[in-house]
Order: C-alpha cells, then structure tokens, then sequence
C-alpha cells in the first residue's frame, strides 16, 4: 500500500471528494484523505495524504494558505461567489483608492463569520445542506488571520489580489466583508490556491499527470513514487532512532514504549533526492540524556518508520503510531 503525501493540483468544476474518489481508483486503495476542501469552481494546491499518512490530515491542515483571487464589485451573491444567486446589485462603485484602503484594512487578525454554503456543521447538520433548503442559522465569528495582502491589479469592477492567511479562513467571505465595508456588496469571482504550508502549485500534479507518472513508474519498477512525500518527511526536525535490540522493537511495535538507552542513533533520508540527515542530534544514546518533552522518531531495523514518541523519565512513550 502507498504511504504518503501527493501535492495535488485541484482542477476547476472537481470537488475535493471528487479528487479523493479519483485516486482511490488509481491507486487501488480506500485509506485516503485531502487536507482542506477547495469549492468546485476553485482550483489549485489540494494535499492528498494516503494509507497510513491519513494520520497526517489534522495536522497539515492547520497550517497557512495562501490564494489569488479576483473580487467583483457591485454584486452580491446568496454563495458569496459567482456562481450563487445574486441577491443585490450596485452600480455606485467606489473610488480606485477607496477600494485598494478597503481591501487592505483586513490585514492582521479579524473576526469572520463562516458562510452557510459552507461544510461546517451547526448541531450536527452541514450548514450548506441547510441554504440549499433556504434555512439559515445563526453562525459564531471566529478569529482568521490575513497574514499578507497584495493587490496585484485594480480594473474596477475587479480587484485582483493575492492574500496569505490562516487555517479556516474564507476568501470568498473576505470579498462579501469588503464589499459591505465599501456598502456597494461584493463577491469573489475567482479563486486559486498557490501554497498550503511547503505544498506550491508550481510543483503541484494534476490526476492526469499522477496517473501517467505512477503508470510510468509502475512499469520501470520503482520501489517507491517519486511524486508521493513518504510520512516521515514530515518530521525531519526530529532525531531519528532504531532499536538496539529485538526485544525493544517488538514491544514498539506493539504499541509499548522504550528507555532512550535501547536506542541508536540513525542517519536516514526523509523524502526522495533527500540527502541523510546527521544522526549527532538524536536522543538515543545510552547516556539517555534527553529533555523531557523531546519529540523524536523510532524505526524498526529495516527502516520503517514507527511512530513518533516523546522523551519523558528517560523513556521514549508512543505519542503516534505508524506501523499500523
């Protein structure tokens, strides 16, 4: 089974469910999972975590995101995109400057309130399945983070911009804010993203493009894709460790814990062209000096990765299994 993360480049009129249901079938497996939906008429950056590497969901969607959009003045719409119904239009446009303070203004920490054609659920129902029956709820604000906001061209009715910004953060919300801050409405007519944390789009692949690569690499018999980061790039920052005997690695491997004594140092590679990492940094020496707290990696002796532990009494105690 393929373990590990593609940076997949999401095309326009696919859902994120849609992307995950394709590459079940090109990889002939269930375990698979995407890191932050992206709208059906959006597109761009959309991490795929696959076999044990769906462990990893929670915690690369966290990270920031950054997106080029286009807002368009003067229409506001039930979706708060395009493609909604629009509900109110204005031909009063403001002022070139105007518009650039306007957009500018949500720089730093704002409160946003999610959108009902959203996934989030309200007492357990999708708050989109509710608009599409022409129910609304009240929905909580909750703190965003527009880190940066570059306007890239300003052709009113339209302002195209890049903007970076954190976890659970709504463009299309940001255009209908500005557009009522501006009083003439808005919504986002367009949207790519270009990065989610290291992912970029300019190394992101298209299905088309994973299916050929992973055909062509199939019949060149390749242990292992080169387009798929393995789990264990995810945490290079951590000192890598094996077991120094047999016993300790069948009790890890059964979930249990070890004494940093029982540990080795190792020099591995964390993702494909990846030059070994230095093994002085580990923890697993015999001295068993280590602070509490520690995070770092245990492999079995054949190099597969086991899980990620955390130094504390000098003993390395599971915090995530991989070996399952």
């Amino acid at each position: 089974m393929v373990n590990g993360v593609i940076n997949v480049r999401k095309e326009k009129g696919m859902t994120s469910f849609g992307v995950v249901a394709r590459l079940r079938k090109i990889f002939g497996i269930k375990k698979i999972g995407h890191t932050g939906t992206l709208d059906p008429d959006a597109e761009g950056v959309l991490p795929v975590c696959l076999g044990k590497a769906t462990h990893l969901v929670e915690e690369l969607s966290g990270g920031t995101k950054s997106y080029r959009a286009v807002l368009l003045l003067g229409v506001e719409t039930d979706t708060q995109d395009s493609s909604g119904q629009v509900l109110a239009q204005s031909e009063a446009l403001p002022k070139e400057e105007e518009a650039r303070a306007a957009l500018l203004s949500f720089v730093g920490k704002q409160v946003q309130v999610p959108p009902m054609y959203s996934a989030l659920k309200v007492n357990g129902k999708k708050l989109v399945d509710l608009a599409r029956k022409g129910i609304e709820v009240e929905r909580k604000g909750r703190e965003v983070e527009f880190f940066s906001i570059e306007i890239l061209s300003l052709k009113l009715p339209r302002i195209f911009f890049e903007v970076t910004c954190s976890h659970g953060t709504y463009i299309r919300t940001l255009c209908y804010d500005v557009g009522r801050k501006l009083g003439c409405g808005g919504c986002m007519e367009s949207l790519v993203r270009t990065r989610v944390e290291e992912f970029c789009l300019k190394d992101a692949l298209t299905l088309a493009e994973i299916a050929a690569r992973k055909e062509a690499e199939d019949a060149a018999g390749a242990a292992e894709y080169s387009f798929v980061l393995p789990i264990d790039h995810f945490y290079r920052e951590l000192p890598a460790c094996g077991c120094s005997e047999g016993g300790v690695e069948k009790a890890l491997l059964n979930g249990g814990s070890a004494r940093l004594g029982e540990l080795v140092p190792l020099a591995i590679k964390s993702g494909p062209g990846e030059m070994p990492e230095e093994a002085a940094g580990c923890v697993g020496n015999r001295e068993g000096r280590a602070p509490d707290g520690q995070r770092i990696r245990i492999y079995t002796k054949d190099g597969a990765l086991i899980g990620i532990y955390q130094v504390r009494g000098g003993s390395a105690e599971l915090l995530r299994f991989y070996n399952v």
